[in-house]
């Protein structure tokens, strides 16, 4: 079956002007004068009339006061940059602290019982944690953390699941200036000793476990494991999620008596007293762990008033945070999207959703039906999780009133249109935009975001964000965004929540970031993007990822998108190989849904539909049917592994896939 036919050149989504005229950034536009959305970018990025500074330090430098962001110590300049923009210094001379713009302020005032956070978890249970709760408890986290010798600067690692406590351990890190290291829940023992032991940190939060498409899943034993692999670790703090902590539990949890304590122990019973640090603006805040699809994880570093401006910023502009929202994304607080949504919303004393499980268990009306129960206003979530829901059809979604979704979100990887369409019509009513982002861990934030009062195309990412000095390339480094050809998406500009080098070192921040194009020096994101001729950005996947094929390029995910859509196929990825005839060719790896007989009519029917989608010469050389995809925890296929079987070579670290049987058997693949 061929593929429904989506327009991605048509505008489907026009925000009425009553809903546009309501918008943060329309305000914003309001206060200063500002005629509309390209002048907005330009004056954010560009020269700034009758200012001596450039749009974006002159933005940079409004945003505190618009926004309302307390710095204990001002500021003496907006940044030095004397080093270049590879190494910016942002607000020298300031002093600040996350903790007291997302927490201390809101607990001293009227907010102290407004909440912070709904948690549900994944059996149905459910806490109600206010501003309040939420600063006791980051307070006794910060008294915790003084007792056992943690100063500013230390590393203090977070392997949690998502249960609200990892609220208060991020807050109660920053309040006493120690960097947050957190950990994906999900991650095995490799995974989690490589991030121990680059960031040798002393100290670990941990849990006996958590709950799983029904299921208890132990903890405890793959943190104990990756301590004695690399280390390092000298406390651990153990919550109790499974009952692990009552002496007649069932639940098994590995204990080293002089090393581990349980929460209860640990930091319950602390002074709820603390009095939070006003730390230099640059002091680092947290170091967060790329997702290593490119390789050895990178440990990104960040800043206390980079990722408050970025965070910030992006909540109350892209996402029109308003005071009686309840915003949920679909993240763990091991990856930028978790502290990203914690940062951003608490800033304004907004209520955050937080879930423990599955987005299928028991059913897969799960998200739908907490949607409904909480009165989720703001809802984001990656492709490839909507690809997976929309397969279940729409009859999930019957019943439950989706009614209060203002704002669709997502992140991570390029869109299907189909998919995309499916999420705009069928969870938003054909009335919420989808503000697509794409920055990374590198910023804690998005280099491309479309404002929530723009029209917009399936797929599109909208534009730059705002303050972010963002263009598209060439080979030479020239722009050719105006020309709508595909290029590298560079940063020309830095910004306050620009990583400040990598843990490892400047070599490497340097060769990763920096390297490709240096005059001038430009920041390469790696990523393939296109601008149209209607002023719509999109992305077209990784520019290592592309497919160049006889002198023509596109991307993997273009390829996927025509194969997924067919409704024998349940995911797709496509790979380059060397061929001798047009020097690369695509290698498609496809699994089905259940029920569905691989055979060779099958991938005729398939291989014939990439064809007629983008010409004989993208057609996949091969299909070969898959059970599973080598994964990152966070969703994201790893192609590079995919293509290094096929060609039999060495696939390089791997320590952050989820699922490393996928790998062997993509070898076995027919």
């Amino acid at each position: 079956m061929a593929p429904t036919e989506v327009d991605t050149d048509e505008i489907v989504h026009e925000p009425s002007e009553a809903f546009a005229a309501a918008t943060n950034v329309r305000a914003f536009e309001r206060e200063y004068g500002i005629d509309g959305y390209e002048e907005l970018i330009e004056r954010t990025t560009g020269e700034v009339a009758g200012e001596p500074a450039s749009g974006v330090d002159w933005f940079w430098d409004e945003l505190v006061d618009y926004l309302g962001i307390d710095f204990y110590t001002d500021y003496d300049a907006i940044r030095d940059d004397t080093d270049g923009p590879q190494f910016t210094d942002w607000y020298p001379g300031g002093e600040i602290n996350v903790a007291h713009n997302v927490l201390d302020r809101h607990a001293a005032g009227d907010a102290r019982d407004d909440v912070a956070c709904v948690w549900e978890g994944e059996p149905g249970d459910t806490r109600e944690v206010t501003f309040g709760d939420l600063h006791t408890q980051s307070n006794r986290v910060a008294n915790y953390l003084e007792s056992v010798g943690v100063e500013t600067g230390d590393t203090v690692g977070l392997y949690m699941p998502m249960v609200p406590e990892v609220m208060s351990i991020l807050y109660g890190c920053f309040k006493v200036g120690a960097i947050a290291v957190p950990i994906f829940s999900g991650f095995g023992v490799d995974a989690t000793a490589t991030r121990i032991d680059d960031s040798e940190c002393a100290v670990l939060f941990t849990a006996d476990g958590f709950y799983r498409r029904g299921n208890e899943v132990t903890l405890k034993g793959a943190a104990d494991e990756a301590i004695a692999e690399v280390g390092h670790v000298e406390d651990v703090v153990v919550y109790d999620r499974l009952g692990g902590s009552d002496p007649g539990s069932d639940v098994e949890t590995p204990w080293t008596d002089d090393r581990d304590e349980w929460w209860a122990d640990a930091v319950a019973d602390r002074s709820d007293e603390y009095d939070t640090k006003a730390l230099p603006s640059d002091q680092e805040s947290m170091l967060l762990y790329s997702s290593g699809t490119t390789g050895t994880p990178k440990g990104i570093v960040h800043t206390h008033a980079g990722v408050q401006l970025q965070c910030a910023k992006e909540i109350h502009f892209g996402f029109d945070q308003q005071p009686d929202d309840v915003f949920w994304w679909v993240s763990d607080i091991g990856w930028m999207m978790g502290p990203w949504t914690l940062i951003g919303n608490h800033t304004f004393g907004g209520t955050v959703l937080m879930y423990e499980g599955a987005p299928d268990h028991p059913g897969p009306d799960r998200f739908w039906d907490m949607i409904d129960r909480h009165d989720v206003t703001q809802f984001g979530i990656s492709p490839t999780a909507i690809r997976a829901l929309r397969k279940h059809g729409e009859e999930p979604l019957s019943g439950h009133d989706l009614s209060s979704l203002r704002i669709l979100g997502s992140t991570g990887e390029p869109w299907d249109p189909e998919s995309w369409l499916w999420f705009y019509e069928h969870v938003g009513g054909g009335e919420a935009p989808i503000v697509n982002i794409s920055g990374g861990t590198e910023i804690c934030g998005c280099f491309l975001m479309p404002m929530p009062d723009q029209p917009l195309k399936p797929c599109t990412l909208g534009g730059p964000g705002l303050g972010m000095d963002i263009d598209i390339v060439d080979e030479a480094g020239e722009s050719i965004a105006d020309s709508h050809e595909r290029g590298y998406l560079v940063a020309r500009d830095s910004c306050p929540s620009m990583t400040k080098s990598l843990w490892s070192g400047d070599e490497r921040y340097l060769a990763e970031y920096w390297s490709r194009f240096t005059e001038p020096p430009l920041w390469n994101h790696g990523d393939w993007a296109q601008q149209d001729e209607d002023g719509f950005w999109f992305l077209h996947g990784r520019a290592d990822d592309t497919l160049n094929v006889a002198g023509r390029k596109v991307g993997p995910a273009e390829i996927e998108g025509v194969l997924i859509d067919h409704d024998t196929v349940n995911a797709a990825a496509a790979v380059g190989v060397d061929d001798e005839t047009t020097g690369t060719a695509v290698v498609a790896y496809v699994v089905l849904e259940p029920g569905v007989d691989p055979s060779e009519e099958l991938k005729a029917e398939l291989r014939a539909l990439v064809g007629e989608e983008h010409g004989k010469p993208f057609r996949p050389r091969e299909i070969l049917f898959v059970d599973a995809f080598p994964k990152t925890q966070s969703g994201k296929i790893i192609r590079r592994a995919i293509a290094s079987v096929y060609a039999g070579e060495d696939p390089g670290d791997l320590s952050s896939m989820e699922n490393p049987e996928a790998l062997e058997a993509l070898r076995d693949a027919s």
